[in-house]
């Protein structure tokens, strides 16, 4: 086709920068999908799209973001995302708001400035009768990854030379064959003004690699689930009852296996995405209004044997290395989820470069704002990806997904949004005409095109490349057109999508949530809705344990 030679001509691949320190399975997957990396030494300063790195970028770095831009963090949002800070935050929000809803944090202190506190509370325990005296876990504020931790019951056991904080040590863990495990959710948010979140469908589920055990508090391998700490194990490598190789599941597996015991997890995942809103609303107001940018977080949870989700820390920059198989298979679907969330609408400006391999001018360029996903999707969509919308959309049944679980209005419009299976992302038009134009030309594909050319008149300018300057989603993230409300299209609502990829839209979930997040965050309103709709889910059942020994497990 004439369009696809012309395209392949002018198109010219999106540029990430990475940072030093960032994992190779992020180039891995931008490489897969058709990006090129920067080359300082080749291109202009701001001749990039996507700039990615594992610490925070400087105010500086916001503030002289360009609109074909974009950054991997929001500043400030470190403020959950170390340990110290978030306990601050959260038992702020539970002054404010009461503990009904801010119960899903252990009780903390910061030391060293809440040692006396902590000596009180320790007492009055020990001095509490018939009470069993509550065990303990202390972790350095400023490091990650299991290291420097301490679990002990008796206080002359408790020892620090730095700023840590410590919590209650949840000792009633929910076990699978007497292993303890927790949670690793990701979380992407998207927009801080107005907030919206997304959950990613899959994950990770974390198993220590030896039987939990109170008795040996020292065991690293059998109270840590950190992947780090439990691969140097001596269990990591056998067969595990009930558990298998490693110290991984899929989000995919655990829901079956909790399903094949007759436990209803739908509850769980409401709690769950309940525990993400409401820490995220202790930071949303004080993170600097700032375009261009998305976080992944990394949120760790742990089910106790009450069926109690616990929130344990928010990780930033969570580990994306790929230790395993299952690592593989979760984190580089994430990745190029996350490129989807994010996608890119090419308008047709042209800019002119100075010459093949070097530095571009970016004189002439036309600066359109930063949208949504969702935000333009029918207004500023080409010609064909418009019709193509029209004539691809088609219904499908609807299936158990965390669609289910969200909540509030917008559950109800987007139920019938059904997950596709598939290796990677589907692939879109101009990904596709981009990953195309990187794959080198055949003599005789050269020959046809050349030949095309001629017979059409064809003429292009020389080293002319598309002005990427805002960010879309395409029509196949929409594929289905009956039951996508059409108000999630609309310029003048700018309402986002319900899901992209495996990430599931959890904030706003109804349309005053969705008001109260605009304009400024309204947190009284939100947490007003979100304790609406608390009382609207189903109290506990249907999940039945019973113990063994000493362990529990299911029936």
């Amino acid at each position: 086709m004439a369009y696809d030679h012309d395209a392949e001509d002018i198109l010219k691949p999106l540029v990430f920068r990475l940072h030093e320190s960032v994992p190779e399975a992020v180039r891995e997957v931008l490489l897969e999908r058709g990006w090129s990396e920067f080359d300082e030494q080749e291109q202009d300063e701001a001749d990039w799209n996507l700039y990615w790195q594992n610490s925070p970028f400087r105010m500086t770095d916001h503030r002289s973001i360009k609109p074909w831009q974009r950054l991997n963090h929001y500043p400030e949002t470190v403020r959950i995302t170390r340990k110290d800070y978030l306990a601050r935050h959260l038992k702020r929000m539970k002054g404010i708001y009461g503990p009904s809803l801010y119960e899903f944090s252990p009780m903390a202190f910061i030391m060293p400035n809440d040692y006396v506190k902590f000596i009180a509370e320790y007492t009055k325990e020990r001095q509490s009768q018939g009470r069993k005296p509550s065990y303990w876990i202390c972790k350095p504020v400023g490091l990650s990854r299991g290291r420097g931790i301490l679990i002990f019951q008796d206080i002359k056991n408790f020892v620090y030379d730095c700023m840590v904080i410590v919590q209650k040590y949840i000792s009633n863990p929910l076990l699978i064959s007497g292993y303890k495990w927790d949670l690793r959710l990701y979380v992407c948010v998207t927009s801080f003004c107005p907030l919206t979140v997304y959950t990613y469908e899959e994950g990770l589920v974390r198993f220590a690699t030896e039987k939990f055990d109170l008795g040996s508090l020292d065991n690293v391998y059998a109270h840590l689930t950190n992947t780090s700490i439990n691969k140097f194990g001596a269990s990591y490598k056998k067969n595990k009852e009930g558990i298998g190789r490693g110290c991984k599941w899929t989000f995919s597996k655990f829901r079956s296996y909790l399903r094949s015991h007759e436990v209803d997890d739908l509850l769980l995942w409401r709690r769950i995405h309940n525990i993400v809103m409401l820490t995220l609303l202790a930071i949303t107001p004080s993170v600097p209004l700032t375009s261009n940018c998305f976080e992944l977080f990394g949120f760790d949870i742990l089910i106790d044997d009450t069926f109690k989700p616990w929130l344990l820390e928010v990780n930033y920059s969570p580990a994306l290395r790929l230790d395993c198989s299952i690592d593989r298979t979760v984190k580089k679907r994430l990745l190029h989820d996350i490129i989807e969330l994010l996608n890119y609408k090419q308008t047709d400006t042209l800019r002119e470069n100075k010459g093949a391999g070097t530095k571009a001018s970016y004189a002439g360029r036309t600066h359109i704002p930063l949208t949504t996903p969702g935000e333009n999707a029918t207004d500023d969509a080409p010609d064909f990806l418009a019709s193509r919308q029209e004539s691809e959309c088609t219904a499908t049944s609807a299936v158990q997904s965390l669609l289910e679980v969200t909540g509030g209005t917008f559950k109800k419009e987007a139920i019938g949004m059904e997950k596709m299976a598939r290796t990677h992302p589907r692939k879109t038009r101009t990904s596709q005409l981009r990953e195309r134009m990187n794959r080198p030309k055949t003599s005789s594909q050269s020959k046809a095109v050349s030949k095309s050319n001629q017979l059409s008149g064809a003429r292009h300018p020389a080293h002319a490349s598309v002005q990427v300057t805002h960010w879309l989603p395409t029509t196949e993230l929409c594929n289905y057109k009956l039951t996508i409300p059409p108000y999630f299209l609309s310029t003048k609502d700018k309402r986002p999508f319900p899901r992209v990829g495996d990430f599931v839209l959890i904030f706003p979930f109804n349309d005053a949530a969705l008001e109260a997040s605009r304009n400024g965050i309204d947190v009284k309103s939100i947490i007003q809705e979100i304790h609406k709709l608390m009382n609207k889910q189903l109290p506990p059942g249907q999940q039945k344990v019973k113990k063994r020994k000493d362990y529990l497990t299911f029936r």
